[in-house]
């Protein structure tokens, strides 16, 4: 019995060829997780089953996108640092009355704090970062180079407000620099505690009447 031809066969490079596997993550969008379970939950409290399930992404991606888990709660902690920062440049730099100035900071910050689906997340440096500074010596830099930024930036608005008249010559900017920065280390770690925003906005009230002077 003779079987009838199926034709010629398919040349190779008329094969369909397979597609790269998709990736199926933004490392982006991955890397905003992290920083979100390692904000609420602390570095030790974080396993890396626990990012494994917020990121989408199993423990070899991890790996190989961010590293160990050290190396992706560092990489998180700058993102933080990063959009901290770049949330609050502006009303540093822009030219405003030091009181206006000092609330929309403060106010800023609150937003930051306030923010999570869960439950208020405060700060990063606070509330888990400051932690992991005592036994680790590459974050500790991180949180002491955070902590004197803020310091200057407040210095510097302090200073720009002396020369400007706003303040008695007597005043010490660093000082008072060093006084708005406890303010917002003080709210951060009350907002963790979930006092209501009006308690935490009549903190920052008192605060700046005792740096720039109460209203008369």
């Amino acid at each position: 019995m003779v079987q009838k031809s199926k034709g010629p066969p398919v040349a190779a490079s008329e094969q369909p060829k397979r597609r790269g596997r998709p990736r199926a993550y933004e490392p982006d969008v991955a890397l905003g997780k992290a920083l979100d379970l390692f904000r609420t939950q602390g570095f030790a409290a974080t396993s890396l089953d626990d990012l494994s399930e917020a990121t989408g992404m199993n423990r070899p991606s991890l790996y190989g996108a961010f590293g160990d888990k050290r190396e992706l709660y560092i990489k998180s902690y700058q993102r933080y640092r990063d959009e901290a920062r770049a949330s609050m440049v502006a009303i540093f730099r822009e030219e405003m009355p030091l009181r206006l100035r000092l609330e929309r900071i403060f106010a800023c910050a609150l937003n930051i704090y306030l923010s999570g689906e869960t439950g208020p997340r405060g700060c990063f440096t606070v509330v888990t970062a400051a932690s992991e500074a005592v036994s680790d010596p590459d974050i500790r830099a991180m949180v002491l180079d955070g902590l004197t930024d803020l310091d200057k930036a407040f210095a510097n608005c302090f200073r720009r407000a002396k020369e400007k008249g706003e303040l008695p010559g007597s005043a010490d900017p660093a000082v008072l620099a060093q006084l708005a920065s406890a303010t917002v280390h003080s709210i951060a770690i009350r907002s963790r505690a979930r006092v209501s925003r009006e308690d935490l906005e009549a903190i920052v009230k008192g605060a700046i009447d005792v740096m720039v002077g109460a209203k008369s």
